[in-house]
């Protein structure tokens, strides 16, 4: 891909930098490759909640390191208020989901809808050619079509979460870290004497504090959402009763009623009759499953219906050899060589071919659980 416009000017990049060490090195390295680089970072916690994202992910204080970070390089910086988008697009997806019995994937969305959507319109402002954000993953930009691939450092690859970019966002990206492992980025930063080279990653969902999804979903929610309902097992027994269904994902053991010779586990969760089906270890097995809302970046030998490709089902799993068949409406039916454990409605399921993303869509929820019926949970 050319660096240089018609005009022969340097082409201009608009880098998301939250603050951390990644996007930091990221500036720095398109620098170096000749772009004219313009900083932004998103501000997407209200006002009213700013006190408890001060050391969150676009919080004050990742404002302050990015802006630190930005003057040091010598680039322009800017905060742009995504308050009300974020609250929209991510975070009432995060709790909806929930509600629906789902388990959300809201960085999935995030990348979607805000980091790649609505930061577009800043970057046109800007007159901006590209956004670049610090993400561990390489776009090739090949003649006919952008490819997603993995990042080299495989304990940061993060392509799993960009998988629902579409071909009109990927043209546009740039991921400068996508060849780099992690410990040469912090090498860089101290090198380049930036304070942030030895800033902590966030290991947590950004907006959840201390993880707990849970108490977030009852402060967000408020209790009054939280519909009391039951837990049945695979026959359609009635064990014991629960608060709401929010509070449960699918492979759960805590929280369950005890008495049981084998270990039980959460292995369905039906949001009509808001039951929690329960049963053992093999009940989580799955050998096939249905993805919905799917989105592909597929090479021309591939674009049949049916192709084998290496499936993800969650962040962390190392992938399964799978037989994919696209159906109508976006959907496609996902069937494994080896069966997987807790394949999780709402979650996403990302298809690989070497390290090229293919694509993928959120796992949807199966059809009901052998010998369960939902009106008899409804009835009891």
């Amino acid at each position: 891909m050319s660096q240089t416009t018609e005009n022969n000017e340097r082409p201009r990049v608009l880098v998301g930098m939250s603050g951390g060490v990644d996007s930091s090195v990221a500036v720095w390295l398109l620098k170096e490759q000749g772009y004219e680089v313009v900083g932004v970072t998103m501000k997407v916690w209200p006002q009213d909640c700013m006190s408890r994202a001060e050391d969150k992910c676009c919080g004050p204080q990742a404002i302050a390191d990015a802006r630190g970070v930005a003057h040091a390089l010598g680039v322009a910086h800017y905060v742009v208020d995504e308050a009300d988008a974020f609250e929209k697009q991510v975070i009432n997806y995060f709790t909806a989901e929930y509600q629906a019995g789902r388990t959300p994937n809201p960085c999935v969305m995030c990348n979607e809808k805000v980091k790649f959507g609505n930061l577009w319109s800043k970057a046109k402002a800007v007159g901006a050619e590209y956004i670049a954000t610090g993400h561990y993953a390489v776009v090739d930009h090949l003649e006919d079509r952008s490819v997603l691939r993995k990042g080299v450092d495989p304990r940061k690859d993060q392509s799993y979460f960009l998988f629902s970019l579409r071909q009109e966002q990927l043209r546009r990206t740039l991921f400068p870290l996508g060849g780099i492992e992690k410990s040469e980025i912090r090498a860089i930063a101290r090198k380049l004497g930036l304070k942030v080279a030895d800033k902590v990653d966030s290991q947590e969902i950004c907006f959840v504090p201390g993880n707990d999804y849970k108490a977030f979903l009852k402060g967000h929610l408020g209790e009054q959402q939280f519909q009391a309902g039951g837990i049945f097992d695979k026959f359609g027994n009635r064990l014991a009763d629960h608060e709401g269904i929010e509070m449960f994902t699918i492979g759960q053991r805590k929280g369950l009623p005890g008495g049981s010779p084998k270990p039980m586990y959460v292995i369905d969760i039906d949001p009509e009759s808001r039951s929690v089906i329960v049963g053992e270890a093999d009940d989580l097995v799955t050998e096939e499953f249905e993805i919905d809302h799917a989105q592909w970046n597929l090479p021309s030998h591939l674009e049949g219906d049916t192709f084998e490709c290496v499936v993800k089902i969650r962040y962390a799993h190392p992938g399964a050899q799978a037989t994919v068949t696209r159906q109508p409406g976006d959907k496609a039916l996902v069937r494994l060589q080896i069966p997987q454990r807790a394949v999780t409605p709402g979650q996403a399921a990302v298809c690989y071919l070497g390290d090229a993303v293919l694509g993928g869509g959120w796992i949807a929820r199966n059809s009901a659980v052998r010998g369960f019926s939902t009106s008899t949970a409804s009835a009891v």
